[in-house]
């Protein structure tokens, strides 16, 4: 994979992605060393707060995201953006290949998020 940024060959789209990538890590701060999901459920983000955010596309994922780490930043919670950069670069694209890797990336947020419920549900 080639990882160099060339700014100058970006479409608008693109631009757009890195100003919320950007914005976001602002908003909220970055920790990688847990996965998103477990953050979210850390952070006791509501599961209809994650499943709107996972399941929205387009202009409606732009608009959630925001808005979700605003709440992450107030419980203290950074997330990880090596795994909601790659998500927010992948989201919108046309091609089949990136969609496909988003909708992995979708899974596994919503697999960490549950399985870290369900963890602290047993434990209490």
């Amino acid at each position: 994979m080639d990882t160099r940024l060339e700014p100058e060959n970006w479409h608008p789209a693109t631009w757009q992605r890195w100003a919320l990538v950007a914005h976001g890590i602002a908003l909220a701060g970055h920790d990688g060393a847990a996965r998103l999901g477990a953050q979210l459920a850390r952070a006791k983000v509501a599961e209809s707060r994650v499943t709107r955010l996972l399941t929205a596309r387009g202009d409606a994922f732009t608009q959630l995201l925001p808005r979700l780490l605003r709440l992450l930043a107030s419980q203290g919670v950074r997330p990880n953006w090596y795994e909601l950069g790659p998500l927010i670069h992948k989201e919108g694209k046309p091609d089949s290949t990136a969609q496909q890797e988003a909708d992995a990336i979708r899974l596994g947020i919503a697999k960490a998020y549950f399985l870290t419920i369900s963890k602290s549900e047993k434990s209490l």
